[in-house]
């Protein structure tokens, strides 16, 4: 027959666990592994939604983040090699900046209509996310480009020369590759912000992730909320993953 200490320490057990189950449920303090699981299992049973929404916030994010390498790196090149356009276009993009996402997907709605005809081939709410997204992406891109090029050790540009090299070798077989590190750091930060603020495209309808955080807040649904925002988190981290390793593999040797 069990003692009474036994007794005690059972019925003092299951106390503490009836007032911290009490104390949970009265200040809303939410069941973490519960949260998880149901979250899970909204996934498992609407598996063709969340893989729409994913692959909509995958490639708005991954168009948005080539669009921008495309604009933006020639424009870093253009700041680092003409003293004159360089200080101007680097405040440009300082600017550029400081405007949040969502107030440019607003500016641009009301010409919804000319980027339609502009960019014909696309959704016009996709089109207009994308083109919001690939001016988020501008800046880091711009300054890190610009901020690696110019770094490079004179001496060691004036050595390639002395060695005969064209301007053109010079750029892409010594400045560019010593720059590289630089410029992936600035592909990183570029690509963390575009994949973290593809979420806001759910508001003018394009989709995404995006929009099961909308509609967790909308509804207070905390399980909706998840299902966006730990893909979302999880996307960020192996787009910084990824680049990082990128970034310790392009990097010259220590001397």
């Amino acid at each position: 027959m069990p003692g009474l200490g036994g007794f005690v320490a059972g019925d003092i057990g299951t106390g503490h666990d009836r007032v911290a189950a009490r104390l949970t449920a009265e200040k809303g303090y939410p069941d973490l592994m519960g949260l998880l699981r149901d979250t899970l299992q909204y996934i498992q049973e609407n598996p063709e939604k969340f893989q729409q929404a994913l692959s909509v916030h995958v490639r708005l994010s991954v168009a948005a983040l080539a669009l921008a390498i495309l604009i933006f790196l020639p424009m870093g090149v253009l700041a680092s090699r003409n003293t004159r356009v360089g200080p101007s276009l680097l405040n440009a993009v300082a600017a550029i900046r400081v405007i949040p996402s969502l107030a440019v997907l607003f500016l641009l709605y009301p010409y919804l209509g000319e980027i339609r005809r502009l960019i014909p081939f696309l959704q016009p709410t996709f089109a207009l996310a994308l083109l919001a997204l690939t001016a988020l992406a501008g800046p880091p891109l711009v300054v890190n480009t610009d901020a690696g090029l110019r770094n490079v050790d004179a001496a060691v540009l004036e050595n390639a020369r002395g060695l005969g090299m064209s301007p053109t070798q010079v750029f892409f077989k010594v400045q560019f590759p010593l720059a590289l590190p630089v410029v992936i750091a600035g592909i990183r930060t570029a690509a963390v912000e575009v994949v973290a603020s593809a979420t806001l495209a759910s508001f003018i309808g394009v989709g995404g992730l995006g929009t099961f955080i909308t509609s967790g807040v909308t509804l207070l649904d905390n399980k909706l909320l998840l299902v966006g925002a730990i893909p979302v988190t999880l996307l960020a981290l192996l787009a910084e993953t990824l680049l990082g390793a990128v970034e310790r593999f392009v990097a010259p040797p220590a001397a």
